[in-house]
């Protein structure tokens, strides 16, 4: 049994904690909102972020940063990517798990940039699908394989299975990029436009994430992977994907501010987006579904006449 912390209980944060804790490690789980704390710490159940799964006794909440991080063998931040900066979070001995999924506006840099984190996890997980017992995989990424190695052993199960990977930068990229081609998938489901049309958009969305990882230093075989591409189809498939909403409901002629406001939890392919453009256009790399991604959101185009800009390209070699 180990101790540890997780700071962030949102959906995937407190995911994270009923693996743990069926794993018989003891949990301490950061909260700021007052009702998020109240309702674990009296009826074991996060009700705002996710509700109808209860919460292991082994599970305790905390408002306090220190608290959920002093003493603890590993502490995990998951933090929506645009707050990370404003955490304060305390030093600490013990290994630093980034769940973190994003891409820092103002700064560029990832989430394991941002907090000194020892490594990072990323795959298709879908909080609900994990939180319900039903199988799935992940990848931990860390320069230092010990360190993967201790996360592994700490999180794996039988239903959960954890790979170890050392491209830390390609691990992070894939969770995040796959956010802004989500929301053109769900643009083009909320239109009808097929699965060819899906497929064509998955394969070159996979295609323009790999060209600005390696442009950063990541191997292009990592996008091929859990973090890459097994979590872009599962993102960009699924109506539990918050991106996938927001591309959907925009097809459907509703504002992007109307649709954020509806939202319990951070569609992190919203602010990624801005920031990716920067580092597209930083890079000299051309990422034109992320273009008209960006134009949608933040420039007023029209969603329908995005897609079929991407459609009507010159055309070039694969």
């Amino acid at each position: 049994m180990s101790r540890i912390g997780i700071i962030g209980a949102g959906a995937w944060g407190t995911t994270l904690s009923i693996l743990l804790a069926e794993n018989k490690h003891e949990v301490c789980l950061w909260t700021y909102e007052k009702d998020v704390f109240k309702d674990i710490a009296d009826y074991h159940e996060n009700k705002k972020y996710l509700p109808g799964f209860p919460l292991s006794a082994l599970i305790t909440p905390a408002t306090d940063l220190n608290e959920a991080a002093a003493g603890k063998e590993l502490v995990i931040i998951s933090v929506p990517t645009q707050f990370l900066s404003k955490l304060g979070l305390p030093s600490v001995k013990a290994p630093v798990l980034s769940a973190s999924k994003g891409i820092d506006e103002e700064t560029l840099r990832l989430p394991h940039e941002m907090i000194g984190a020892d490594a990072v996890i990323s795959g298709p997980n879908l909080a609900k699908e994990i939180a319900a017992g039903k199988p799935a995989a992940t990848v931990v990424a860390s320069s230092n394989l010990d360190t993967a190695k201790k996360i592994q052993k700490m999180l794996s199960s039988e239903k959960f299975r954890v790979y170890t990977n050392d491209d830390v930068v390609g691990v992070e990229l894939g969770g995040a990029l796959k956010n802004i081609i989500a929301i053109a998938a769900g643009a083009a489901d909320g239109f009808g436009l097929g699965d060819n049309a899906k497929s064509a958009l998955l394969i070159r969305g996979i295609a323009e994430m790999t060209r600005l990882g390696v442009s950063l230093g990541a191997r292009a075989q990592t996008f091929s992977g859990l973090s890459g591409m097994g979590d872009l189809i599962t993102t960009c498939s699924s109506s539990l994907s918050r991106n996938h909403y927001v591309g959907y409901e925009l097809a459907k002629g509703k504002k992007l501010k109307e649709i954020l406001a509806s939202m319990k939890d951070v569609a992190e392919g919203v602010p990624t987006c801005r920031a990716a453009v920067k580092l597209a256009l930083k890079q000299k790399i051309e990422m034109p579904i992320t273009v008209e991604v960006h134009k949608v959101l933040f420039e007023g185009k029209d969603p329908y006449t995005a897609l079929t800009s991407l459609m009507s390209r010159a055309p070039t070699s694969e």
